[in-house]
């Protein structure tokens, strides 16, 4: 069975950045993951579900505004997860707003901790590597408008592949 997810990329330079460093403290699993914030996570479904879900999401994106995005410093989910992020400054109302509306229909799917909008930058490594990364990117900033979101197929050669973009208004 297929394996999708839904996310807001993030653009460029700031995408490739923080993909490098993702990969140069040896979370090697980011080069097959572009940098983004998720929306819906790694979900099974099957062959046929795919107009519908294309579908869904044109309507929710077509209902939906863009909005102001202000990623800045880091956070982490340990202990829980030996997970470290950048933060969502601004913009997470929006995320929430959009993340509920994806979450519906066809792809009203459960999820295993509260919605949290964040950037993946190290995710199962040493304790250290992880100190190293919410120390070095403490001051990580930028600002862009969320515009579009895009359908992702896991691939198992070549990762994560956006399929189609959705563009808010």
């Amino acid at each position: 069975m297929p394996t999708i997810g839904v996310a807001v990329a993030i653009p460029e330079p700031w995408a490739s950045g923080l993909q490098e460093y993702r990969t140069d403290l040896g979370d090697l699993t980011a080069l097959l993951i572009p940098t983004h914030v998720t929306l819906i996570p790694p979900t099974e479904i099957s062959e046929e579900q795919f107009s519908e879900i294309e579908e869904h999401l044109a309507a929710v994106a077509a209902s939906r505004s863009s909005f102001r995005v202000h990623l800045r410093g880091t956070g982490t989910f340990r202990p829980v997860s030996p997970v470290v992020f950048i933060a969502v400054a601004e913009g997470i109302a929006g995320f929430e707003q959009l993340a509920d509306a994806v979450r519906t229909g066809p792809l009203a799917v459960e999820l295993d901790f509260p919605y949290h909008p964040h950037v993946t930058v190290a995710h199962n490594l040493a304790d250290d590597l992880l100190d190293r990364a919410y120390d070095e990117l403490a001051e990580f900033e930028c600002v862009f408008d969320a515009d579009a979101f895009h359908l992702y197929r896991h691939d198992e050669t070549l990762g994560w592949q956006a399929t189609r973009a959705f563009e808010l208004e």
